[in-house]
């Protein structure tokens, strides 16, 4: 099972990047996990549909606008997923949204059944290259909660 786990944001904008910190957090662990491709999506393009059509499930991380306090995290999966991207059409603050990228890939027959989005909440979305402690704290559980996930499909593959 090729699992992709999709970091999402713009490390120049504070807690906007938080995708792409949670993903260097991960990167000396699952860079070594056989079938498990960690992808930098920066601030999402169309030619990110290629790498989720050919993945067999896929985890994005990105600052989303839950419900929660700043630094704050949800996993949601599968269709719970699928009814906030289409629930929540300005849930992220990028040009091209995920629910465009979900479009493609449901066009092109491939949307991963295995799917889930680990989304924090940002506290500021303002230049600097650091998150703001409160979405930094939020780095470690992430990271626990994505490699749990992992773990968990490749058990039911």
């Amino acid at each position: 099972m090729k699992t992709l786990v999709l970091g999402i944001g713009n490390i120049l904008l504070t807690d906007e990047g938080i995708g792409i910190h949670v993903l260097q957090a991960l990167e000396p662990e699952l860079a070594n996990w056989p079938d498990v491709t960690l992808l930098d999506g920066g601030t999402l393009s169309f030619t990110l549909a290629g790498p989720i059509e050919d993945a067999d499930a896929l985890i994005v991380v990105d600052a989303a606008n839950i419900k929660t306090k700043p630094g704050e995290w949800a996993l949601l999966k599968g269709e719970e997923m699928d009814a906030f991207l289409m629930g929540n059409r300005k849930s992220t603050v990028h040009e091209v949204g995920l629910t465009d990228l979900r479009a493609i890939a449901m066009l092109a027959g491939h949307w991963p059944e295995k799917r889930a989005m680990l989304a924090i909440r940002p506290d500021v979305v303002d230049w600097g290259e650091r998150p703001t402690p409160a979405v930094a704290a939020a780095i470690p559980p992430a990271c626990a909660a994505i490699r749990g996930l992992i773990r968990e499909w490749q058990h039911e593959a």
